[in-house]
């Protein structure tokens, strides 16, 4: 049985509105993702079937024989990132990123997104995918990850109940002095107890006018008096990014999605495919690009304040 599945480009930030995807830039045959029953392996390849089940490539892709057998590389490629170490439950580090053939050879990357000459064969690395491998498809990057690894991963709930946690503490404005309640979902209406993060100092607050600028999101921490942007907190809610279940003590910048300190650095150290022959590192729950070093800040909340 052969399923297809329509990955669409990744938008960063607001997902409503203006920002909602409307059509893809992808390739239909970006990639194969072939699972083998006996071995409970799981292989990704560039490029796809079309119509009359011939691997399809564009005329512009690089091409080559191999043992008599035609291999190639998609026009953009497809690139995967395999991280050295244990993805959940470990000290979580980023790999190389390669590019994968059609035969499901490992390179290295080309010159450029869409070079003509493929890169050097790594032949020390396979296109198995294990837990926390990236796949690029040059306009959205996917996680894979396994059953083992997700049983390690922490839970839906587990990430509710540390948020209620939070909101048990009763965290306070410093300057409205009413209690705020940390979200567990984005929201587009602003109010009193909605928690805003300072992203120069990390002192979390409600959202008040006390030291804004007008006309501009710079605001002074009452706190600290340092000078900067500020944004809404909300918990980053989707399990599968986190690489241990550690308290959301931090957040990214400048996106404000809050998760536990080791998975933010994780994904602020693994550089994210960027156009034809650019990376940078995002937030993993809305692909915002990250601001400023190292790309997220501690929260200091004052709470427990009874």
């Amino acid at each position: 049985m052969v399923s297809y599945f329509v990955v669409m480009d990744t938008i960063p930030g607001d997902k409503h509105g203006e920002m909602k995807v409307t059509q893809s830039t992808i390739s239909r045959f970006a990639c194969r993702i072939i699972a083998h029953r006996t071995t409970r392996t799981t292989q990704v390849y560039a490029a796809g079937f079309d119509s009359s089940r011939n691997i399809f490539l564009g005329e512009k892709a690089t091409k080559w024989q191999n043992n008599g057998e035609i291999d190639g590389l998609t026009t953009n490629g497809v690139l995967i990132m395999h991280p050295p170490n244990q993805f959940c439950g470990g000290e979580a580090k980023p790999g190389i990123w390669r590019e994968v053939s059609v035969g499901g050879g490992v390179y290295a990357l080309r010159e450029s997104r869409s070079a003509p000459q493929k890169g050097i064969k790594v032949e020390e690395e396979t296109n198995v995918l294990q837990d926390g491998t990236l796949i690029d498809l040059c306009g959205a990057t996917l996680l894979w990850r396994s059953a083992e690894g997700l049983g390690k991963s922490p839970t839906k709930r587990h990430l509710e109940q540390m948020v209620d946690e939070l909101n048990a503490g009763r965290p306070q404005c410093p300057v409205g002095l009413n209690t705020l309640v940390i979200p567990r979902k984005a929201t587009l209406t602003s109010t009193e107890r909605q928690p805003v993060v300072y992203l120069n100092c990390g002192h979390v607050q409600g959202l008040h006018e006390w030291g804004h600028e007008k006309d501009s999101n710079s605001h002074t921490c009452p706190m600290c008096l340092k000078v900067g942007p500020v944004v809404k907190l909300c918990m980053g809610i989707e399990p599968a990014f986190y690489v241990d279940s550690g308290p959301p003590s931090f957040c990214f910048n400048p996106c404000g999605h809050m998760a536990s300190e080791k998975t933010v650095r994780y994904w602020a150290a693994v550089p994210i495919p960027h156009g034809t022959n650019g990376f940078h590192a995002a937030c993993p729950f809305c692909a915002s690009p990250l601001e400023g070093v190292p790309g997220f800040v501690r929260l200091i909340f004052q709470d427990n304040c009874d």
